[in-house]
């Protein structure tokens, strides 16, 4: 008794959060393994606005999950009889080109791409990204394109590469092998469901992988001063981070009167400040969000990370860098004369099995009972405990207004932070660096005590 909208074919996952909105559904789904093994293979479910479902609607329908017998309990319709009879529903390709349409708005200066010659080489992981993201690159006037051909067709086995994150260095390997090959300027890797984008770029001679915070601070640094030569920048505009990616960003937004705004990990919570803005009539005030894992937005009409919108982004940025005669490193570099060099990183800790879950539990409850007075040499000033929504400094605790998460940050006196949670979708806790350095190599050596520090801090 459902009525279903079904796309024809495999489809980027933002491109479902546009649909629910769109079409003016209940509910969507989009069945995916994400980022992740194939083992790892679920769903991600959206709740009417086209964010993805909070934990309250999460644990309701879990509930419902362990009540339904898998045998008996669960209802099933003929496919072909509700196709007949318009319960199942085909989306048009005039939809998806609606979709495309969209995305194509968020290029603030397109004519760049055609001028710069950009030689490109995409990898969509066996993924979804593939007819998306070339489309896109094909719009834009980019010409040189050359495809992984291994991961070039959706593969739900992952073939080529077992873990298809793009934040891993693993992940790029062939895309790299045929940049070098083919002497091209950068290399783009869209996850399996397209909602996140890696990208390396040919610098001084050498492939240089761009972090998933060093693209965003470069995004929206890109946006912001396209804007403004553009007379394009809105009266009070907003720019979103998650609480765990970069803080530089902060000082980018700041030097371009910008407002930042930080919320939890999860592109829900960036909709949520999205629908806020349009509740106020300001939804033309939003103009980027992203999150250190590689999840980029520049526009409403979506309430999710999309990485055709950051495909296009990325590919239009590095044409208007090489018509400079630079790349984006050198982009990034002289953000780093500006605002001094911000070194974030991220340490995985894995936790397998119930036993790895209380583990990490325990791990918590240590932290947040006995945080340390010291890492790495460097006197650690206040503590801030997002669960209970203390903040401990100076031997007192006070409350703090902070968002309800199972996080600690750890608020260094040389103005460093550390920040330790738990996934939510993953066995692992992940800690969080943040260096502030007067150059690269005292970030390095930083890093590297931190990371030190951070091991025997989870480990014991």
């Amino acid at each position: 008794g459902v009525k279903v909208h079904l796309y024809r074919e495999l489809m980027p996952t933002p491109a479902l959060s546009y649909a629910v909105r769109e079409l003016g559904c209940d509910t969507g789904v989009v069945i995916t393994a994400s980022h992740n093994p194939a083992a790892y293979n679920g769903f991600k479910a959206y709740d009417p606005t086209g964010c993805q479902i909070g934990t309250e609607i999460a644990d309701r329908v879990q509930q419902e999950i362990l009540g339904t017998d898998l045998f008996d309990g669960v209802c099933c319709a003929d496919f072909d009889k509700a196709v007949a009879e318009g319960m199942i529903e085909y989306i048009p390709a005039s939809f998806v080109e609606q979709y495309l349409d969209r995305v194509y708005t968020q290029s603030l200066e397109p004519q760049v791409c055609a001028k710069a010659g950009l030689k490109l080489v995409y990898t969509p992981l066996n993924g979804a990204g593939n007819k998306a993201v070339r489309h896109m690159f094909k719009r834009l006037g980019i010409e040189d394109v050359k495809v992984v051909p291994e991961q070039e067709h959706p593969d739900g086995n992952f073939p080529t590469c077992p873990y298809p994150n793009p934040e891993s260095p693993a992940a790029l390997e062939l895309g790299l092998r045929l940049c070098e090959e083919t002497g091209a300027d950068i290399l783009l890797a869209t996850d399996p469901d397209c909602d996140r984008v890696a990208t390396a770029v040919l610098h001084e001679g050498k492939y240089r992988i761009l972090s998933g915070n060093e693209l965003g601070i470069l995004m929206l640094d890109y946006i912001c001063r396209t804007r403004q030569k553009l007379g394009k920048m809105p009266e009070h505009p907003v720019a979103i981070r998650s609480l765990v990616s970069s803080a530089m960003t902060d000082k980018v937004a700041e030097s371009y009167g910008v407002e930042l705004r930080k919320v939890l990990t999860g592109f829900k919570y960036v909709g949520e400040v999205i629908a806020e803005l349009e509740a106020e009539r300001r939804g033309d005030s939003f103009i980027f969000a992203f999150e250190e894992s590689c999840g980029y937005l520049s526009g409403g009409y979506v309430r999710d990370k999309d990485a055709v919108d950051a495909s296009l982004l990325v590919a239009e940025m590095a044409s208007a860098a090489k018509l400079e005669g630079k790349t984006l490193a050198d982009w990034l570099e002289e953000l780093y004369q500006k605002h001094g060099v911000w070194r974030s990183d991220v340490d995985n800790f894995i936790f397998e099995g119930a036993s790895g879950m209380q583990a990490m539990a325990n791990i918590m409850e240590r932290l947040r009972n006995h945080p340390p007075a010291e890492l790495a040499g460097d006197e650690v000033a206040s503590v801030l405990d997002y669960q209970t929504g203390r903040e401990i400094s100076g031997g007192q605790s006070r409350e703090a207004k902070l968002p309800f998460t199972n996080m600690i940050e750890l608020r260094l006196k040389n103005g460093n932070t550390i920040l330790v949670r738990p996934s939510g979708t993953e066995p692992k806790i992940k800690v969080y660096y943040t260096i502030i350095a007067q150059s690269h190599d005292q970030a390095n050596e930083e890093t590297q005590a931190y990371r030190k520090a951070g091991k025997s801090l989870i480990q014991g």
